[in-house]
């Protein structure tokens, strides 16, 4: 949390989606934070009802969901994105007007999008998280550090797990700690191997998926080397362990000046 007394004042896109629900929820049960407006898409069949209600609370919150991303901005201290890719530089751009800074836990952004933060992030603080989990951050860092220390000849792999309704894969969190081994060799990720066949290439980095029932999600870190096998796993038992990650974030990036950040920065991992 920041300094500041009064709760933080929250515009929530995504508001209708799992993560939305998880951030109603956590922003309900805190009296450090405040639902200042929640925006769903606008072919949403619960545009207009309470945004708690919809949420699954036993009481409303008295904030309607609406499809106007610039409704509530006006009086809301910072952003959460959890929407879908395709929303987030309209979301951007109703921000920059704001002067609003935002944090965007959606993945799945293309160049174009990447290129929006960039733009954005020259007027507002804008903070990109493919995981909110402070854990899953915690472990990115083990990650470099494994792979900067180990030998070349131990294959890295990234193993993920999630709910059968998740679209993009390998998962940004998944993509993220392979970045993350890349650094630790003094290296980019390359291209993004989900299928192999035959004998697998020194040095790569590669990709499992599975997509299945309710997994809220899992990731291990494979290091494969002569003799030994080293395991980096984090397990997200509940959703709302991000939800209360993307808060603290939230509060964090409030107070701060534009510019880029990361998880990294609100955790003082660098």
């Amino acid at each position: 949390m920041n300094a500041q007394t009064s709760p933080v004042a929250i515009a929530l896109f995504g508001a209708t989606g799992r993560m939305g629900h998880s951030l109603i929820r956590a922003i309900h049960e805190s009296t450090d934070y405040a639902l200042s407006t929640a925006v769903a898409s606008a072919g949403s069949p619960v545009l207009g009802a309470d945004a708690g209600t919809s949420a699954g609370l036993a009481t409303p919150m008295g904030i309607a969901l609406t499809a106007d991303a610039s409704v509530g901005l006006s009086g809301a201290d910072v952003a959460v994105d959890f929407s879908v890719a395709g929303a987030v530089s309209a979301h951007l751009s109703a921000c920059v007007q704001a002067g609003v800074g935002i944090v965007i836990g959606t993945t799945g952004l293309t160049a174009e999008d990447l290129m929006a933060v960039e733009e954005a992030s020259a007027h507002i603080p804008v903070l990109v998280a493919a995981n909110t989990s402070l854990g899953v951050n915690l472990i990115a860092q083990l990650i470099e550090k494994a792979a900067s220390s180990l030998p070349r000849d131990y294959d890295i792999e990234v193993f993920e797990a999630h709910h059968r309704y998740k679209v993009d894969a390998p998962s940004g969190t998944a993509l993220q700690l392979g970045a993350a081994a890349a650094r630790g060799r003094g290296e980019t990720l390359g291209p993004v191997q989900t299928e192999r066949r035959g004998a697998r290439s020194a040095g790569s980095i590669g990709f499992s998926v599975l997509r299945g029932g309710d997994i809220v999600g899992e990731h291990t870190v494979y290091f494969a080397g002569p003799g030994e096998r080293i395991e980096i796993t984090h397990r997200a038992h509940d959703r709302m362990t991000f939800a209360y990650g993307a808060l603290r974030a939230a509060a964090w990036l409030a107070a701060r000046a534009p510019g880029r950040y990361s998880m990294a920065d609100v955790l003082e991992l660098r």
